[in-house]
């Protein structure tokens, strides 16, 4: 397996199926601080990265992952409850002004 690169927000796995993605590359530090598909943050050292044995891989299409909520917390909402905004971004701009 070729050696593959750390890059930010590219996401990888590991062999064994963990996935994450790197946020961050220190290289002063000689770091590479990576956010695991379950929100966990981790730093790996630069030297160790070639032994992690990863390949590049897509974004996962879920990203529920590292947000604390299941479909239970939204069975209790009326759709009028949802904050200001939610459904338009911008509506929020638009009103405050």
């Amino acid at each position: 397996m070729a050696v593959v690169f750390p890059v930010i927000g590219h996401w990888y796995r590991r062999s064994n199926g963990t996935l994450f993605e790197v946020v961050a590359v220190d290289e002063q530090d000689s770091t590479i601080e990576l956010q695991y598909f379950d929100g966990t943050i981790d730093e790996v050292d630069m030297e160790a990265w070639p032994a992690l044995l990863i390949e590049q891989v897509r974004a996962p299409e879920d990203w529920s992952g590292s947000v604390d909520m299941t479909a239970e917390d939204f069975l209790d909402s009326e759709p009028g409850d949802l904050p200001l905004g939610w459904q338009d971004p911008l509506e929020i701009l638009e009103n405050s002004e």
